[in-house]
């Protein structure tokens, strides 16, 4: 089997991206699998070289370590090549509008509620070539149909989702030429032998979109595994906005065994949260122990009571 972790270099990882890292490869070495560690960088304005070495130093610092690497940005000839697949199968049509448009390469996450409704896709020719004689900016979008799409997660169950109600026609090439987040995941998962993907919760609802785009490009879909988010006290996952659970201050104040402890303990693997090495979790990890619910965590509170810093003694 093979998984991965897949983060977007815009920004400094934080707690809840190591637990998503953690878990992940925890599934992968403990079935004694292959795992890919995939740098999204579709989002070329914000993702910076600096944060994907970031991202790669620390994932090093606590112990987690892949077997193949792989960069979004050095495979747009592959995109290319799969969007013609559905362009030739009539799947797709020229899109005018800019709702939501900004937003498609970024991952969504099941609070967005984003739903587009479009016209284009009825346009007469004679509209159409109107729109590109005067070089109007386009999208691509991906014809959805009206159907319930079911799936079962690993973790969560089965699923059932309208894909004309969730999500509508979406965006598989943003009018700037940029990649869109679902398509680009799901060619990318297929060419690289991807057999299970391990992620948040905020991204279930993307399944029957990526399950889809899988069937069309004569694909078989991974196996899907969410998890509970990190919240913050708010209740809000996790965001690279909240500095104080960043790996910069965590690695100023932490020793790596101390944050895979705490992270171990938050998802039911041990019982207590003390210090230990990720590879020593490998023969503790089963998918039974992680819970349901979104866990809680702060800046003062990343260690119960009483667990003292090594940094600090």
């Amino acid at each position: 089997m093979k998984g991965r972790f897949a983060p977007s270099p815009t920004g400094r990882m934080h707690l809840g991206n190591v637990y998503s890292a953690l878990l992940a490869w925890l599934s992968v070495r403990s079935q004694a699998g292959q795992f890919v560690l995939r740098i999204e960088d579709i989002d070329q304005q914000r993702s910076k070289k600096t944060y994907a070495e970031l991202i790669e130093n620390d994932l090093h610092w606590l112990g987690l370590d892949w077997d193949e690497k792989y960069v979004q940005s050095e495979r747009f000839h592959l995109y290319e090549e799969q969007l013609h697949k559905l362009e030739a199968g009539g799947h797709t049509y020229p899109c005018y509008c800019t709702r939501a448009d900004i937003m498609a390469t970024q991952a969504p996450h099941e609070s967005d509620g984003r739903v587009v409704h479009t016209e284009c896709q009825r346009l007469n020719d004679f509209r159409l070539h109107r729109l590109n004689d005067n070089r109007t900016i386009r999208s691509t979008r991906l014809v959805v149909p009206n159907k319930d799409v079911t799936f079962t997660d690993m973790h969560y169950g089965e699923q059932s989702v309208n894909l004309e109600r969730q999500c509508g026609d979406f965006i598989v090439r943003r009018g700037d030429g940029a990649w869109a987040y679902q398509f680009a995941v799901v060619v990318d998962d297929a060419l690289m032998g991807i057999t299970e993907v391990v992620r948040g919760r905020d991204l279930l609802l993307s399944v029957p979109q990526q399950q889809y785009l899988h069937g069309l490009l004569g694909f078989t879909p991974p196996s899907f595994c969410h998890l509970p988010l990190l919240c913050n006290e708010s209740g809000q996952r996790l965001s690279k906005r909240d500095k104080s659970l960043d790996m910069e201050y965590i690695r100023s104040t932490f020793a790596p065994e101390e944050v895979i402890g705490i992270l171990a303990f938050h998802a039911g693997l041990t019982e207590s949260p003390e210090a230990i090495k990720a590879k020593d979790l490998i023969p503790l990890f089963s998918w039974d122990k992680v819970p349901y619910d979104n866990i809680v965590v702060c800046g003062s509170c990343i260690f119960p009571k009483g667990i003292v810093s090594h940094r600090n003694k």
